[in-house]
This record gives structure tokens, sequence and C-alpha cells, in this order.
């Protein structure tokens, strides 16, 4: 009897696994762990209903990716079943070097090490485990595969990880502005010289795909809120890191967390306690926090009472940066409400750059494949929005502050 499991997504109805190593991989404690990281982080304090995780982000990516592979296969693109095996299982994984919080914490918990790089280790750390049955998942996931289209469909600028994260988040948020026609940009597929490409006939549903992602940074995860709340995160595990290693005894609440923050190479140490990193998650994180709402320390008890309790730090946005004189005020006015120092009070006081891009026309190219054979980069056609929009990544200035200081 063929293997067949299903599961029930309330974005895409019925997901199906007919194959016995992905479930295996599926049902393995580091695939499992990511139940426990939010896909959107701290957003859910703006958007109440977004609280899905990154377990449900990667098997819609693998929904994703096994239709766009049946439709590739009705084109006549040759993909074998092993391809489709690899293909799949690279997708499923690709997010499984995310830490708690995902790109919230990115460069704070770990510094010097990119969670792809951290993908990339726990997929050979898994590798090894199936004696081998991920080599070609794993040269997929590399893009050292020779089918270049392979790795596309899991990583570009238009791969099904972000098809599956604008629908997802869109769906969970309730931000309608992210909705895309997945399913049409997954018909218009097809691939020339090796590479994806969208037919031309799927121009308008790119524009659009390209335009709802955009909006979705804007509107939530660049939302002003969302970037108060996730600075006080970094803040809150940025003053725990200096207060751990003189600290006696457990520091936070998992043992787990103790040793990141108290490491000094995050790279090298994350090689050496790979099994340590695939036990850190959100509720690491969230538990330590109100462990810290009782801690000596009053910058750190502070931002742990205002963030559990959603006393969020105001975030102001304009188009330009904020001068000098407007943050060391409101610096100084934080020091006098608190009673701690001026130097004492960025903690509480601090300015930023939000950055949101629509399209990079020199990284990994959405091409068009018109009727004719000719290849275009979306950029470059006449008649679409894009070409009306600047290519530049669009900046926002920020700073944040206390409610009371004004």
């Amino acid at each position: 009897m063929a293997f067949r499991k299903i599961i029930n997504d309330p974005v895409y109805g019925f997901i199906t696994i007919d194959d016995a190593l992905i479930y295996e991989i599926i049902s393995h404690p580091y695939y499992q762990r990511l139940r426990r990281i939010h896909q959107m982080a701290l957003a859910q304090l703006v958007y109440p209903g977004a609280v899905h995780t990154r377990l449900h982000h990667s098997l819609g990516a693998y929904h994703l990716i096994s239709q766009a592979i049946l439709e590739l296969q009705g084109k006549g693109i040759a993909i074998s079943k092993e391809e489709e095996q690899g293909a799949k299982i690279a997708i499923l994984l690709h997010d499984i070097g995310h830490g708690p919080f995902s790109h919230a914490l990115e460069h704070v918990l770990i510094e010097d090490m990119h969670h792809e790089e951290i993908s990339l280790l726990i997929f050979e750390e898994l590798n090894h485990s199936f004696k081998g049955a991920l080599d070609m998942a794993l040269a997929i996931f590399k893009g050292t595969y020779p089918k270049p289209f392979l790795h596309q469909l899991i990583s570009s600028q238009l791969d099904v990880d972000r098809m599956d994260y604008l629908t997802r988040d869109s769906f969970y948020s309730g931000v309608s502005e992210g909705v895309i026609g997945y399913d049409r940009i997954i018909k218009m597929m097809t691939v020339s010289d090796g590479d994806l490409v969208i037919e031309e006939k799927g121009i308008y549903s790119i524009e659009k795909f390209l335009v709802a992602r955009r909006l979705m940074y804007w509107q939530a995860y660049l939302h002003k809120t969302v970037l108060g709340a996730e600075n006080m995160l970094v803040k809150i595990l940025q003053r725990a890191k200096m207060l751990a290693p003189a600290s006696v005894g457990s520091f936070s609440a998992s043992s787990s967390l103790d040793a990141f923050l108290r490491m000094e190479n995050s790279g090298e140490f994350i090689k050496k306690n790979l099994e340590l990193f695939c036990r850190l998650d959100d509720y690491d994180v969230l538990c330590s926090i109100k462990k810290w709402t009782e801690h000596d320390d009053f910058i750190l008890r502070e931002l742990c009472i205002r963030l559990i309790n959603r006393r969020i730090l105001k975030t102001t946005l304009q188009e330009f940066p904020f001068d000098k004189e407007t943050i060391e005020g409101l610096q100084q006015k934080a020091a006098t409400l608190f009673g701690i120092s001026v130097q004492e009070a960025q903690w509480f006081v601090f300015d930023g750059i939000a950055t949101n891009r629509m399209y990079n026309p020199g990284n990994e190219q959405i091409k068009i494949l018109f009727k004719d054979g000719r290849l275009r980069n979306i950029s470059e056609v006449e008649y679409v929005l894009i070409q009306q929009v600047t290519n530049a990544p669009a900046n926002k200035f920020y700073i944040c502050r206390p409610g009371e200081v004004r």
C-alpha cells in the first residue's frame, strides 16, 4: 500500500505527504521545533491572529512546490522522482536554522552567523543521520544541482517561500494588501535554458505579487508598533547578554538560552553545539522575559514589564533622519522620568531605519518569456507598474521612546 498522510491546512485545505522519507523528516525533533517559532515574531501584538509558526509556513511552501512541480512536469519539463523528492525536502528545511523570533533576533542572540548558514549546518547533520538520503536535496538547497530552476523554486525573487509567506501572513493577520494570485503564478511558470521563467500571460500576476510584498512590509512587517515591540525584544536580549556573564547560576529560564547569552563566538559555538541550538525556541525567550520582570537590573526589568504588558515603546516614522538634538532631548526626558543617567536612557530612546525594497533587478531576476521566444527582466517590460517605481529601496527613519516621554 502506498504511503499517504494528509494535513488539514486552513490556507490551502488538505496537504498530502506521500513520501515516507519526507514524513520522517517532518517527524524529526529538529523540524518539530519550528512549531515553537512564530512566523511573524511579535506582529501578533498588532494583529492578534498572526500566531502561526514556521512549521505552518514550511508545510505551505511544500504544498506550493508540489503544485509547481506538477505544473512544470505537465509542460514537458523533465523532473525525476528523485529530483521531486529532493526539491520538496529542500523547501521543508529552508527555514530550519531560524532561531527564536526569527528575523527579529537574527543578529542579536547569534551575532556572526546568518540563519541560512545555520540551516545548512542542520541540513548536513540531518543528511548524516539519514545516511546520505538527503544528498540531492542538499545540492538543490545550495544551488549546486545542475538544474538551477529547482533551486530557484526554493530561493529567488519569485520562490514558493515568498508566495506562501505572503499568502499565509495575509490570511492570519487579516491584512488583505498581501493577497496574491499564487495559483495563477504557478500556472504561468515554465523553464527556459534551465532557469525558472514566467510566461507573458503572467506579467500582471507578478506585478501584483511585487506590489503586495511591498505593501505587506509597510502594513505588517514594518508596522510602527511592530517595529517598537521588536526593538524592545532586541534591547532586552542585548541587555541580558551584558548581564549574564557576570551572574551566578541560572540567569534565564532556560539552560540553552543561558549558554547562548554567555558565549563569546556564537558562530563557532553553534558549530560545536548544534544540538543545543536546536533546543532554542520562542518559549525559552518568553519564559525568560517573564522571569526578568522581577530582575534587580532596572533597565532589563522595565523593558520586560512593558513588553509583557504590551506597553510598547511609541514609534514615530518619517522620511528623513531625526536630528541629534531631538534624540538627545528625548533621552534627557527619559532619564529624568526614570531617575537614570542619560546613557542608560538610550535603552529606552533610540532611532533606526526601516528599509523596504520592491524588486532588486541585480538579484535572481524575474524573467518573462514572450510568445516570440524573447526573455526580458520584469523591470524592463514597458507597460507594467514596476517600470514606474524606483528599483532603489525605500527607507523610513524612526525613533522609539516610552509613551510618557513626549
